[in-house]
């Protein structure tokens, strides 16, 4: 420990100190060793790792300034694990702060800023000391800490701090958000050691052959594509034969390709040229051989502060439309610093002209006296100087994250990083004209900061927005906790829907930083919208417990969907978004989409009409291994684990499961069984005959001998008979050696009762197998000695070798070809026969337990089967093992994520959001991508929707056709035919409604054949018949129309892809009710007038025509009622009351809205 870390560990409470324990390794390094709770932080450690983690929790941060921006850093850093962070501030509390400030209430206006949210800031993460401080930035009290922040600074303090920091090892970071722009400065010193640059796992290749020679060329197996690129240095392991590679230095590559590259050594002397490797005369290559990547550490030099304003180097950029952005912003930003100094302190007002001029002046004076002259554009200036003084909650959380995981860099060494600027601008979400002084002056409440940018009138539309949050997770909560500052759906006529079906667990509380430990088990968007609300009482917010998905329509229904302004996504899994961008693209919704994966993030922004939807790209499917790959051949930890996961899923979920559908209706089961006849018919029914009959277990002991057998059988058995019929000299029928890369030639493993892998297997597989017959499980079994002492007393059956076992080699080859044989039918009458034989011998109303595995809770011997199963294979083919948690972190497809990259995602996407509910064109919004370990940002304008065209009709995914009436078939092609199309095929989901004949382009013999006859006869039925009586489809009550799928052709016989059709129909048994929509109004004029004028003045988005939803309020009750209003030619035709349809707060007026 430090003498810094040391002095700062004095003055904090007991119960606030760093546990930690030192292990021999670490100790004999000198270094504290600091325990992870690997449940809380197995998410993290998937990113940063456990050495980067244990550096980060020896470091003190101090965090100067505790507004947004301040705050956001603190949340982030303290969820990452450091060792403890002290806030520090001398300002107090302002209402004006709760527009950034999360931590902050009404009633701590008037504290100290650091003093108010101490506690709140302690809440996130307990064994991280916090404290609060406004004593004097002096060098005694800046030498406790390794890692000091400081926002809200100005810039001569900002230079002596970092001067100080710079001379002692102690990295600084400045951080300003101003408005909408912000700046990010880094210093870590004159020599900082980056111990990993990006991350990344080292790529690796299989060795198919070594050419010897100068240079030597190296070729590697073709089932994976070489990853490594020109000048990238490489080591060698396990090459037999050419040895001198397995202890070689480091070798530079050259000339890569698909599968081969040429080696070069590295000259030692620093000017040099680089010399081919000449291994002609090496011993010769026999086989085998792993090739990986040497990722060296890497020195960084940076340059104080005061240093680096007058040259700042090259900027990181962020978006490549703005190249010159970033020097006019280092002006820009040094010219507020002077207006501080020349004002006391504080920034320009909003809306006054004056000032910005003062700032324009300012900046004029300081780019005439630089060395390097930025080209200064008045206009951004203007608007830097008009928003400066509003701290807003997007930017702190984006900048939160990015600022966030430089405090980790320089804790830990992990990533790149920043180098040393970044300037940040969105002024495309600013409103197109500057706004009046009128507009931007405060209100004297909390949203004033978001006024001074954004003007009243903006703020009064973001708090009446009716959003729809899909998620609750780590950027759920984030976006809860934006949308809280924000205003969002805070006011009249505003409401946020959020919806999660999950509940919460330890692992969530890492970076889902609503939560706390107490809300483990409990629903996630219940918590979420009650922390949310907390924040900011004023949020209208209702949350659900549905997952979003065809089988919740009937929650998330047309009237819900028809409600909405924006869909936020908050999702982990492709599938969910898809689904919910179709939903979007079907009601013309805006939808913000965003992932992250550990330090990198994505936003989309999918607007309707402007750009394409999340699904027109999708990622390629990730490669599966093959199942002989699996079975009998892995040639990584990747292979062994997946095949340890479907074992345990096969042995304990799916046979138990399997035998209780038996144990369930024994008749039924073996009627489908002799019906099916097949090998998977047996393979299931000798899974049952396993574990009802042959495997059965009565006790505790039997399960811990059934698991002795379960580890010979697996481990030596299967490995000895593999190569027993494939020896190690076995070739293939071209000549070839069998085990030639990238097979790798295993050995069986024998049982020891010694060898802690071992053991922990049995343990966890016995316990396991007697939860299954829920059998009581002995105190003893949790004592691993005496558990594998049992077990070594377990009779097991020598090894013999069978002839003619067939074992498949074809990589093509499925799990049933594979276990395909002949007389099926006699094996499944000797089986069946077995499982009537046991029935007799079971209780009546027998059942097991079938056992879902579950990742993250280590005291349920889940992790340890299936880590010690791995790890037993992954001996059977020397293929390195692995630790409980990388096996939980594969086998669990755990996918990396850490709080940083969360806040700067949903930072970006709310800026996004300012656009949408300004109508910006699309040439204002941004989709992103970044990778905060390098760091990179690369901003880009969305891809617009692709468009069709035919004769005068334009369309896009984003429009649908719509029919008015209860049509038939006929009528529906005569539509068509006005339009110069042929429609030949109507379908309604998987059934087909309506076919006349092929395409004549396609099938010129089929011209005068129709294959569907009777389809004649449905030319003149109802639509609305067809989809009920043959497709099954149930219309719901509150549904005028439905959807129906039309290929079409042209005059030339040419396929044209057409819009979905919708056909709106009469709701039947629905009248018009024009009188009591007259009584409703309450007198105020005629109503079905005022429906006349709304028809004849709106104009509908969505293409709709001849339908609309109106809603009419009594203002006496304050219930609105929902009317469907059918018009032909600008004339009202009915009036259709929809039921049940209660849609908030009267305002006293009759309110239009379009129908999808």
């Amino acid at each position: 420990m430090s003498k810094r870390a040391s002095s700062l560990e004095q003055d904090l409470p007991d119960a606030k100190k760093t546990k930690m324990t030192t292990s021999n390794e670490a100790a004999a390094n000198g270094a504290p060793a600091v325990e992870i709770d690997e449940d809380l932080h197995s998410r993290q450690l998937a990113v940063y790792g456990k050495e980067s983690m244990r550096r980060m929790a020896t470091a003190n941060v101090l965090i100067c300034g505790l507004g947004g921006l301040g705050v956001e850093v603190a949340k982030n850093v303290i969820l990452a694990g450091v060792k403890s962070i002290t806030l520090h501030d001398r300002a107090e509390v302002t209402l004006r702060d709760l527009a950034s400030q999360f931590y902050l209430s009404k009633g701590d206006v008037g504290k100290n800023r650091a003093e108010a949210c101490r506690e709140a800031v302690q809440e996130l993460n307990t064994s991280v000391p916090v404290a609060a401080s406004s004593a004097d930035l002096a060098d005694d009290f800046l030498a406790q800490f390794q890692v000091v922040v400081a926002t809200d600074t100005l810039l001569a303090e900002s230079i002596r701090i970092d001067e100080f920091c710079h001379a002692n090892g102690i990295a600084f970071i400045k951080a300003d958000i101003r408005g909408v722009f912000a700046q990010v400065f880094c210093d870590f010193g004159p020599s900082f050691e980056v111990l990993d640059v990006d991350g990344e796992e080292p790529h690796s290749g299989i060795v198919a052959g070594i050419t010897p020679g100068n240079p030597t060329l190296v070729t590697t197996v073709e089932d994976e594509r070489l990853e490594f690129q020109d000048g990238e240095e490489v080591t060698f392991s396990e090459v037999v034969g050419m040895t001198e590679l397995n202890s070689h230095a480091p070798i530079r590559v050259k000339n890569c390709k698909a599968h081969s590259f040429y080696l070069e050594r590295q000259c030692k002397e620093a000017h040099c040229f680089y010399l081919e490797v000449d291994s002609t005369n090496w011993n010769p290559y026999q086989r085998g051989g792993i090739v990986t990547q040497h990722k060296g550490s890497k020195t960084l030099a940076f340059k104080p502060l005061g240093q680096a304003i007058a040259e700042p180097g090259e900027f990181l950029l962020s978006d490549f439309s703005k190249l010159e952005r970033s020097p006019l912003l280092h002006v820009g930003f040094q010219a507020l610093d002077a207006f501080q100094a020349a004002h006391g302190g504080r920034l320009p007002e909003p809306g006054s002209e004056a000032e910005a001029d003062e700032l324009v002046a300012q900046a004029k004076s300081i780019n005439d006296a630089a060395a390097d002259k930025a080209e200064l554009d008045e206009g951004v200036l203007r608007k830097l100087a008009r928003t400066a003084a509003a701290s807003l909650n997007p930017m702190a959380a984006m900048f939160g994250g990015v600022v966030g995981q430089e405090v980790v860099k320089a804790a830990s060494g992990k990533f790149h990083p920043l180098h040393q600027w970044f300037y940040f601008d969105s002024i495309e979400s600013l409103p197109e004209e500057p706004l009046s002084a009128e507009e931007v002056a405060p209100e004297g409440g909390r949203y004033d900061d978001n006024i001074a940018v954004f003007g009243r009138t903006l703020q009064r539309r973001m708090e009446g927005l009716k959003v729809f949050l899909v998620g609750a997770g780590a950027l759920g909560c984030e976006f809860l906790k934006n949308f809280a500052l924000m205003g969002t759906s805070c006011g009249e006529g505003g409401l946020l829907t959020v919806t999660d079906d999950d509940v919460i667990e330890k692992s969530n509380l890492s970076r889902q930083f609503l939560f706390r430990d107490w809300n483990i088990g409990s629903s996630k968007s219940s918590c979420a919208s009650e922390a949310a609300q907390r924040i900011n009482p004023a949020i209208k917010i209702n949350a659900l417990q549905n997952r979003v998905s065809p089988e919740t329509e009937d929650v998330f229904n047309d009237g819900f969907w028809d409600r909405l302004d924006v869909v936020v996504n908050a999702l982990d899994n492709v599938n969910a978004r898809l689904y919910v961008d179709s939903r979007c693209v079907y009601f013309c919704k805006p939808l913000l989409e965003s992932g992250t994966l550990g330090p990198k993030c994505n936003t989309q922004m999918v607007v309707p009409r402007l750009t394409e939807n999340y699904g027109a790209s999708r990622d390629p499917p990730e490669k599966q291994a093959p199942m002989c790959t699996l079975h009998s051949f892995p040639h990584n930890i990747h292979h062994c684990l997946t095949y340890a996961r479907s074992e345990f899923e096969g042995i304990l979920e799916k046979t138990p499961a399997e035998a209780n559908a038996f144990l369930a209706d024994p008749e039924k089961y073996i009627s489908s069984a002799k019906q099916s006849s097949d090998a998977a018919a047996r393979e299931q029914l000798e899974k049952v005959v396993e574990v009802l009959v042959t495997e059965r277990c009565g006790s505790f002991e039997e399960c811990v001998a059934w698991a002795r057998r379960k580890f010979q059988q697996q481990f030596y058995d299967r490995i000895a008979q593999l190569v027993y019929t494939f020896p190690e000299d076995a070739k293939t029928s071209t000549g070839a050696l069998f085990w030639s890369p990238p097979k790798r030639f295993p050995s069986p493993v024998v049982f020891s009762a010694a060898d802690p892998s071992h053991a922990a297997f049995i343990q966890a597989a016995a316990i396991l197998k007697a939860q299954v017959y829920g059998l009581p499980v002995p105190d003893w079994a949790a004592d691993t000695q005496r558990v594998v002492q049992v077990a070594a007393a377990v009779e097991v059956q020598p090894f013999q070798p069978k002839e003619n076992v067939k074992i498949e080699t074809d990589p093509k080859a499925s799990a049933q070809s594979m276990d395909a044989g002949a007389h099926e039918d006699q094996v499944i009458d000797e089986l069946i026969n077995k499982l009537r034989g046991a029935l007799t011998a079971l209780p009546q109303g027998s059942q097991l337990s079938a056992i879902s595995f579950e990742k993250d809770d280590d005291t349920n011997y889940h992790m340890q089967f299936i880590a010690g199963f791995a790890n037993m294979r992954a001996r059977n083919y020397a293929i390195p093992e692995v630790d409980k948690l990388q096996a939980k972190l594969i086998a669990g497809r755990i996918i990396p994520a850490i709080a940083t990259t969360t806040a700067m995602a949903t930072g970006l996407v709310c800026l996004e959001l300012y656009k949408v509910i300004q109508n910006k064109p699309v040439e204002a919004y941004r989709n992103t991508f970044a990778n905060l370990a390098l760091p990179l940002f690369a901003m880009a304008e969305p891809i617009p929707p692709k468009s069709f065209k035919f004769n005068d009709l334009e369309w896009s995914l984003w429009d649908r056709w719509i029919l008015e009436g209860d049509l038939t078939v006929n009528q529906v092609l005569e539509w068509f035919r006005a339009k110069g199309l042929e429609a030949y095929s109507i379908s309604c989901g998987q059934s087909l409604l309506y076919n006349n004949i092929f395409p004549k382009h396609k099938v010129l013999w089929l011209l005068h054949n129709n294959i569907f006859p009777k389809h004649k006869e449905r030319l003149d039925k109802k639509m609305s018949e067809l989809v009920q009586t043959v497709a099954k489809m149930e219309i719901p009550a509150d549904r005028s129309h439905f959807d129906v799928v039309v290929a079409c052709e042209d005059e030339e016989g040419e396929d044209l892809d057409v819009p979905l059709v919708s056909i709106n129909r009469r709701l039947e048994g629905y009248t018009a009710d024009l009188a009591a929509l007259n009584a409703i109004d309450g007198g105020k004029g005629d109503a079905e007038a005022a429906l006349q004028g709304a028809v004849n003045n709106r104009t509908v988005s969505s293409g709709v025509r001849g339908v609309r939803w109106i809603p009419a309020v009594d203002r006496e009750t304050g219930i609105f009622t929902m009317y469907l209003v059918l018009f032909k030619d600008g004339q009202v035709l009915d009036v259709n009351r929809h039921m049940g349809a209660a849609l908030g707060q009267a305002d006293g007026s009759v309110l239009l809205t379009d129908c999808c």
